[in-house]
């Protein structure tokens, strides 16, 4: 089977490149732009594979995309490129509604035009998975699960950027029968993670004596998903769930912004002891700052489908996961350091109103 992964080199797409290289038979072709978040060090591991390739490419290019297209013949294209913080898309829209919009709409032309082609048999296995974020939901009140039913409600530009492409891709496959699949994933965390994120962010931050900035109260609660059991479940929904068909992944880790702070300067004083200087103690780090706009209150999500049809669960607890990933970060300095040479210097985004 050859799986195009667009976004490739970014932190949830380099952690399905390395699932399908290391555990399935798959020849993958990475497409990725490399923007600030895409990184081929994270790819390392499996760079030099023989059933691995990558190119440079945008997907709002429509020529290079048909090229890459037709030389690889995919029988599976995985799109996860995407601009996907949602503090940039309240800085900066427009790249959010270029790469998540108008690029998903070319990407779908070509996918298209490449599938009508296709010989009888070779068309009736080939898919298009669209993978996409739970924050097309809106926000929850205090209780009650998103489920593949609930309505969209996005209240970022991120998050309407993100739905605005689903309904495209189901418009694709109710006008035109292009056999689509979608689906929605609450928050990722885990190795290889582009430090804007709260996670990442929180621990590159104590560890340099930084503050730890903590929106509102830190009451704002999300479900937490260990990339590596997201990338399991991708493949699979790829290569077993049904065409047409939406599944909502989770991790089952609901858990407060500020629990998940306090947590991480835990296992810091475990793993990393040696604080910076003037340092008492990392959880001295936090500080509150005013709410970003907008800011959704809770996001949980209900993973009962793929459980049931696919016999997906998450084989990382957030305790077992965030273990990881912290130790993670403190043994890959030299990756850090490396995402950071760039204009990204751990500032606070999101303030623009």
């Amino acid at each position: 089977m050859n799986i195009l992964v667009t976004g490739g080199a970014g932190f949830i797409g380099s952690a399905v490149v390395r699932h399908l290289i290391n555990n399935t038979d798959a020849d993958v072709l990475n497409l990725d732009k490399l923007t600030y978040a895409g990184n081929l060090q994270s790819l390392v591991s499996i760079k030099d594979n023989h059933r691995y390739q990558f190119v440079q490419a945008d997907i709002c290019d429509r020529a290079s995309v048909d090229q890459a297209i037709a030389n690889f013949k995919p029988d599976v294209i995985m799109h996860l490129a995407a601009e996907s913080h949602v503090d940039r898309s309240i800085d900066g829209p427009g790249e959010f509604i270029e790469t998540n919009i108008v690029g998903t709409y070319a990407l779908l032309e070509s996918a298209l035009c490449y599938w009508k082609q296709l010989p009888a048999a070779k068309k009736s296995s080939f898919r298009f998975h669209h993978i996409s974020t739970d924050e097309v939901y809106g926000t929850l009140g205090s209780t009650g699960l998103f489920s593949e039913e609930t309505a969209y409600a996005p209240n970022s530009p991120y998050s309407a950027s993100k739905a605005s492409s689903d309904h495209l891709v189901r418009a694709w496959r109710e006008t035109y029968g292009l056999p689509t699949l979608l689906t929605n994933c609450s928050n990722n965390y885990g190795p290889f993670h582009f430090p804007e994120k709260l996670i990442p962010l929180m621990i590159l931050n104590a560890l340099s004596g930084k503050p730890l900035p903590i929106y509102g109260k830190g009451d704002q609660i999300r479900d937490w998903l260990y990339v590596e059991d997201h990338a399991r479940a991708l493949c699979l929904v790829a290569s077993k769930g049904k065409i047409g068909e939406s599944y909502n992944i989770g991790g089952h880790n609901e858990r407060k912004n500020l629990d998940v702070v306090n947590t991480i300067c835990e296992l810091l004083e475990e793993l990393a002891p040696a604080k910076p200087s003037g340092v008492k103690n990392y959880k001295d780090l936090i500080t509150y700052v005013a709410d970003r706009p907008g800011h959704d209150r809770r996001y949980a999500i209900d993973a009962t489908k793929i459980d049931r049809e696919l016999g997906w669960k998450p084989q990382e607890t957030f305790e077992s996961g965030i273990r990881k990933t912290v130790q993670w970060y403190l043994n890959n300095q030299k990756w850090c350091k490396a995402v950071l040479d760039g204009s990204y210097q751990l500032e606070r985004l999101g303030t623009k109103t």
